[in-house]
C-alpha cells in the first residue's frame, strides 16, 4: 500500500497545480482556525507547540484508523502524502531564478535567493546547496516518515516544518516568541537526525562516492552538527561542479539532478524492501 501511493503521489504531485493539493493551503486554514478561536492567549509556553503540532497528527491517524476498507484507505493515504509533496513557491522560485540568469538578471537572481532564504528561515549556504535542502525536506525526509508511521508521520514532518518557520518568522518581530521558536528546532532537529544522515548517503551513492564518503562518515558522528550542514557538506562532493563564475546556473542545476536522483533511489530502495516483505 505505501510503496503505491509513493509511486501515485511522486507522478501526481507536480501536476496538480490546485491550491488544495497544497500543504501551505492547509497550513493556512489550520492557523487561521487557530486564532479564531485565540488558542495563543488560552494555551502559553512549551504546551503551545506541542498542542499545534499533536492536533493534526492525532486526528489524521485516527480518522484512518477508522478506515476499515482498504481501497478507502489507500485513497486518502495517498491524497494526504500529495498534499504534504513538495513545495510550489521553491518550485516556482527555482523556475524564475533561471529565468533570469538566462536573461543576464544577476541582480534579481540574487533577490529571488534571498527571498527563499527568508521565507524558508534557513542561513545562507548558496543557492545549490538550499535547492538539495529543500528537496530533503520536501520528498525525501516526507517518504521515510510515512514509510515509517504512514500518513500521520508525513503529517508531522511537514507540519513540524511549518511551525518551525513561520515561528522564525514572528520572532523577528516578537523576540519575546523566542522559547517557542526553540521548542520547534529542538523537535525539527531531533526528527531530521536520522533521516538527514540517510539521505546524505544517498547523494554519496548516486554521487561521487569517493569523495563524499569521508565527509559523510566524519559528519555522521557529529552528534550536534546542524542537519541541513550534514546533507549540504556531503552533497558538495558528492557532485563533481565546475563552476563558471559567469553561470550562476552551473551549480544550482547540478545540485537539483543529484538531489532528483536521490529521490529516486530512495524510492527504489523503498520498494526493494516493500517487495522483500521487510516493510509494508
Amino acid at each position: 500500500m505505501g510503496l503505491i501511493s509513493l509511486l501515485i503521489s511522486l507522478a501526481a504531485e507536480k501536476s496538480l497545480s490546485s491550491p488544495f493539493w497544497q500543504f501551505n493551503y492547509a497550513f493556512g486554514h489550520y492557523m487561521s482556525v487557530v486564532k479564531k478561536q485565540d488558542f495563543h492567549n488560552k494555551v502559553t509556553g512549551v504546551l503551545l507547540p506541542i498542542i499545534l503540532l499533536a492536533v493534526p497528527v492525532v486526528l489524521t491517524y485516527l480518522a484512518l484508523s477508522f478506515v476499515e476498507d482498504g481501497l478507502l484507505h489507500l485513497v486518502v493515504s495517498t491524497a494526504i502524502l500529495i498534499i504534504c509533496f513538495g513545495c510550489v513557491k521553491t518550485r516556482d522560485t527555482y523556475k524564475c531564478f533561471l529565468q533570469s540568469a538566462f536573461k543576464g538578471e544577476l541582480t534579481t537572481c540574487d533577490l529571488h535567493y534571498q527571498q527563499l532564504i527568508s521565507d524558508k528561515s534557513l542561513p545562507d549556504h548558496g543557492f545549490g546547496q538550499t535547492l538539495v535542502w529543500l528537496n530533503y525536506r520536501y520528498y525525501i525526509s516526507v517518504m521515510m516518515y510515512f514509510v515509517v508511521f504512514g500518513a500521520a508521520g508525513a503529517v508531522f514532518y511537514r507540519l513540524l516544518c511549518s511551525l518551525d518557520e513561520q515561528q522564525h518568522r514572528l520572532t523577528e518581530q516578537e523576540p519575546e516568541s523566542a522559547a517557542i521558536t526553540d521548542v520547534y528546532s529542538k523537535l525539527l532537529f531531533i526528527a531530521d537526525w536520522l533521516p538527514v544522515r540517510l539521505a546524505s548517503f544517498g547523494l554519496m551513492i548516486v554521487g561521487h562516492f569517493s569523495k563524499a564518503f569521508p565527509v559523510w562518515i566524519d559528519n555522521f558522528f557529529q552528534f550536534s552538527k546542524a542537519p541541513q550542514c550534514v546533507l549540504i557538506d556531503v552533497a558538495q562532493q558528492a557532485e563533481d561542479i565546475m563552476v563558471d563564475d559567469k553561470d550562476c546556473t552551473a551549480e544550482p542545476c547540478l545540485l537539483v539532478k543529484l538531489a532528483k536522483r536521490n529521490v529516486l533511489l530512495w524510492f527504489a530502495v523503498i520498494a526493494i524492501l516493500t517487495l522483500s516483505g521487510v516493510i509494508s
